[in-house]
């Protein structure tokens, strides 16, 4: 057992190793939808720029995680890393759609592990899931619904063509 181990729970650290899976699995979606939109049959830069940034922070997110569970003296466990649930993400819409439901996946992971801190009475875990993870987690679920209202509103083709170029490519 770690030396740097102090009222850190079995269940914390468990919980903070599958939160360290599920940031992964939202890197490897978001991976996915990046290179599905550069692909030259869809081929929407913006949507592809978007997707990949995304994928970047969510693997900071995992990076995050993993260093807490060094400095609290836990041990990081790595599990096989669940594949995104579809190939094909159809439309810029569909895609957004698909990332709401992600991102509020996310944090509904984030929000069950800041309860087992609070039933531990970890504080500093608590307080570095509020500061590191909370408020970014609800301004990303409302950007991406202003995304999708706003992708409803231009339509498809052509629509979706000038919200990649004027909204995503900025």
């Amino acid at each position: 057992m770690s030396r740097a181990r102090h009222h850190y729970s079995a269940e914390a650290e468990a919980g903070v190793n599958k939160q360290i899976n599920m940031e992964l699995h939202a890197m490897y979606t978001y991976l996915s939808l990046a290179y599905y939109f550069e692909r030259d049959d869809v081929d929407l830069k913006g949507f592809a720029k978007f997707f990949r940034d995304s994928a970047k922070e969510e693997l900071e997110h995992a990076e995050k995680f993993m260093k807490f569970q060094t400095e609290r003296g836990g041990r990081i466990v790595l599990q096989d890393i669940k594949k995104p649930e579809r190939d094909e993400w159809g439309s810029g819409l569909e895609a957004m759609e698909a990332a709401l439901v992600l991102e509020k996946t996310v944090n509904q992971a984030l929000l069950d592990l800041h309860t087992i801190s609070d039933n531990h009475n970890d504080f500093h875990m608590s307080e570095f899931i509020e500061r590191e993870y909370l408020d970014e987690q609800v301004k990303s679920i409302r950007r991406l619904a202003g995304y999708i209202t706003n992708l409803k509103r231009v339509g498809p083709g052509h629509g979706e063509y000038h919200f990649n170029r004027e909204t995503l490519e900025e």
